[in-house]
């Protein structure tokens, strides 16, 4: 992965972009023979003994350049233009809206590299056209390495969120560096309303401090001018006991409609509501609770879309997860039928 790109990088200290790929500097290494800088990947991308500055052209042993990682927290407070919306914020946060906003742009960029790889091998259009394609192939590896980490995209109406790294996130929730984090999103089918859940670890506004806070967010979608508004489905959050005891934690809420929350985004997403108070911290920061495991959380965001009753709730959300959707819904209809069927027969 080459260094970052920002509407701005033009206007930043020439100091901050990499010799190598002209970007902004992203795990910046340092060559101490000339004190120059590149990107940590532009120089894993080289191959010789002797590393040649792009700048200056003076030669560093490979053995004598080093990772700078004084100069990449320096790097944290520059302020970024995001290269494809209106977003303005720090390189601190730069990378992690990328990856949760616009994934599918750069899954496009891979796209795009790869068919620029086809036009030079077929045209020759380029002088030293091996030399090219080599840079251009190792550029569209980085890039599909990236999207393969992208999580598969729901489109049921239902995600399953895996949160890694809990003790570090709770750590930026707890010293405010990064007091929320954003799920993957997911839709509720392939035409259908585009969502995400948001949340906030160690709290949000009355809760901070003593719980777990986690919302629901509606975002722009591709479909939205033939749906239905104001977004009025219940929404159900779970938080998987990782233990055979399956003692989930569950909750659900009803939108207000006549929240600007659940009305037709105008904007990337709309402001977030559902519950401040989903669990309490003592809960999940307890040794050995059973919610997180090996450093890792788990929580379902179901939309119900055909009103389940809430004595349902729990059968549903301790079915196999793994089971396709479809056949899950079944057994939760099954289930319901069958209560229905005791209910009578003692009534």
């Amino acid at each position: 992965m080459v260094g970052f790109d920002a509407k701005n990088k033009t206007n930043l200290d020439s100091k901050y972009k990499c010799s190598e790929c002209s970007l902004i500097l992203r795990d910046p290494v340092q060559l101490t023979a000339c004190g120059h800088r590149l990107c940590q990947s532009c120089f894993l991308n080289q191959n010789q003994t002797l590393m040649p500055c792009s700048e200056c052209h003076m030669q560093t042993p490979k053995a004598q350049i080093l990772i700078d990682r004084a100069f990449k927290s320096e790097m944290q407070a520059l302020p970024i233009i995001c290269s494809y919306y209106d977003w303005t914020d720090t390189l601190q946060n730069y990378e992690e809206h990328l990856q949760q906003l616009h994934q599918h742009l750069i899954a496009n960029e891979s796209q795009q590299t790869k068919l620029s790889i086809e036009e030079k091998t077929v045209f020759g259009v380029v002088e030293g056209v091996n030399e090219n394609l080599d840079i251009l192939i190792q550029n569209l590896a980085s890039s599909e390495e990236n999207i393969n980490d992208i999580p598969c995209i729901s489109y049921d109406g239902t995600l399953t969120w895996k949160i890694t790294g809990f003790t570090g996130k709770m750590l930026d929730a707890q010293s405010e560096r990064q007091t929320s984090i954003y799920s993957p999103p997911f839709y509720s089918s392939p035409t259908g309303y585009k969502m995400r859940a948001r949340l906030y670890l160690h709290g949000d506004g009355n809760a901070r401090k003593t719980h777990m806070s986690l919302f629901f967010v509606l975002m722009l979608g591709p479909y939205d001018a033939i749906l239905k508004f104001p977004f009025n489905y219940k929404v159900i959050f779970c938080l998987y006991d990782q233990t055979p005891q399956q003692r989930h934690i569950i909750d659900s809420f009803r939108p207000d409609i006549k929240s600007n929350s659940f009305q037709r985004p105008r904007s990337e997403m709309n402001i977030a509501s559902g519950i401040p108070k989903f669990v309490s911290l003592g809960m999940i920061q307890q040794e050995g609770n059973p919610y997180v495991k090996e450093d890792t959380m788990f929580i379902k965001i179901m939309v119900d879309f055909g009103d389940m009753p809430k004595t349902l709730l729990p059968y549903a959300l301790s079915l196999n997860p793994g089971l396709p959707m479809h056949v899950q819904q079944s057994m939760v209809k099954e289930e319901h039928n069958k209560r229905l069927l005791n209910k009578r027969k003692t009534s």
